[in-house]
């Protein structure tokens, strides 16, 4: 009976094995799916960046600096 039990052991981890391998990957598959929409945010972002640049034939940091007054307008 001993060999019995020790089959079922053996089994019974390698469901467990088995179970843990299929729970990362769905965690992996859940988080791409949270990231997807992120990454496309960051593209339409760019891209806005870029049509910007394109207008104002100067860099996206120039478009957006704001000129610090003087300190001594008189």
């Amino acid at each position: 009976m001993q060999d019995g039990s020790a089959d079922m052991t053996q089994n019974h981890d390698t469901v467990k094995n088995t179970l843990d391998i299929l729970s990362v990957f769905a965690t992996i598959g859940s988080f791409l799916q949270m990231l997807t929409p992120v990454f496309g945010f960051i593209g339409a972002v760019w891209t806005v960046m870029r049509i910007a640049e394109m207008v104002a034939g100067k860099p996206f940091a120039e478009i957006i600096r704001r000129k610090k007054p003087d300190a001594k307008q008189e």
